[in-house]
């Protein structure tokens, strides 16, 4: 009976032994996955582009726009009237965005 006991708590060990070796390894390889996780992610946002950042970016637009008409009435008794009419509008300007150096959470 105790040779039955001594086995019984010889395999609760071992496997004791293989999950403590696992999660050994597991730790020590969190560095390397972490960092592995990390690169993923700044490839990524590498692959977007260039990041919009509200603290260090200004913006102007250029937009015209131009329209003439011109309408014209003739009728029975009434004389022709035309009416001619042009509006311009002008609107200008550039978007200026800084590089990333100038960022607080850039080390």
């Amino acid at each position: 009976m105790f040779i039955r006991l001594n086995k019984g708590a010889q395999s609760t060990l071992e496997y004791a032994v293989i999950i403590a070796v696992v999660v050994a390894g597991l730790v020590a390889m969190q560095v390397y996955i972490k960092r592995g996780f990390q690169g993923r992610l700044r490839q990524a946002s590498d692959d977007i582009g260039e990041q919009f950042s509200p603290g260090n970016t200004t913006g102007t637009t250029t937009t015209t726009s131009s329209v003439t008409s011109e309408e014209t009435v003739t009728g029975g008794a009434a004389p022709v009237t035309t009416t001619s009419s042009t509006q311009t509008q002008t609107r200008s300007g550039n978007e200026n965005v800084a590089d990333s150096t100038q960022e607080d959470w850039v080390k």
